[in-house]
């Protein structure tokens, strides 16, 4: 079952200066389904940030739709876009945007803070998210006392105790050295197994090859998709590898 159906998807914008037209994303089409874990790759300019801000509901498309659990979000009013992402999307950033001045808990509640939730569905929400992540001791200390690894993993947690229907991560493991990378992201494999859909996008492929399926965007298009199948990370790795220095050379993979 799809819980995400991007079709026909375009973005153009005019630069500020001389009304030039740059065309961001040509005819993008994919479906993710719903418990799916796809990392999107591209090089710089790809058009895979657009693409991250419109499934965000943070830009409106072109041309196109993106249905997201069926609703279409170029449906989603400005005034309400704000409502729509906070009770439909949990996010992941690069770096991590907690606030210094909350604990971690409090920076984990906030979504629901803003949503009105009574302290003790909060409280009752966040106890098997942070054991499960790991975070359970960490919950009364402010960001500047714990690591990168110990942040994101705080960041995690905000993103999952609304129940989101697809996290969005963008760059997640950017900010992290090796070991807390490879925490990381065993920590979004055993959310993923657990039946949570995400997208990632990143530039990782160490982070790509724990996904389900990997999408390439080159010219603001789908250039390629590779599935997990039966490779283990290592064989995925080498795939992506592979297409990566196809994409970096100009070569057709369609």
């Amino acid at each position: 079952m799809s819980i995400l159906e991007v079709s026909g998807l375009r973005k153009v914008y005019t630069t500020r200066f001389g009304g030039n037209q740059v065309e961001a994303l040509k005819n993008v089409n994919f479906t993710v389904e719903k418990g799916e874990y796809v990392a999107i790759m591209g090089e710089s300019g790809s058009g895979k940030t657009t693409l991250l801000n419109i499934l965000a509901a943070l830009d409106k498309p072109t041309a196109g739709t993106v249905i997201l659990d069926g609703m279409d979000l170029s449906r989603v009013k400005e005034s309400e876009a704000a409502t729509f992402r906070r009770d439909n999307l949990g996010f992941v950033f690069q770096e991590f945007n907690l606030l210094d001045t909350f604990t971690l808990e409090d920076n984990i509640y906030l979504p629901l803070v803003l949503a009105g939730r009574p302290y003790s569905e909060m409280h009752n929400r966040l106890q098997p998210i942070a054991q499960r992540l790991g975070i359970t001791d960490l919950l009364k200390k402010y960001p500047y006392e714990v690591s990168g690894g110990q942040k994101q993993r705080a960041a995690v947690a905000r993103a999952l105790i609304t129940n989101p229907k697809l996290i969005l991560a963008d760059e997640p493991t950017g900010a992290l050295d090796s070991r807390a990378t490879d925490e990381l992201l065993r920590q979004f494999g055993d959310i993923n197994r657990q039946g949570q859909t995400v997208v990632m996008v990143t530039h990782s492929t160490r982070a790509a090859s724990t996904a389900g399926r990997v999408l390439f965007i080159r010219d603001g298009q789908v250039f390629h998709q590779l599935y997990r199948g039966d490779c283990t990370d290592e064989q995925l790795y080498q795939k992506i590898s592979d297409t990566l220095t196809l994409l970096a050379t100009g070569g057709d993979k369609r």
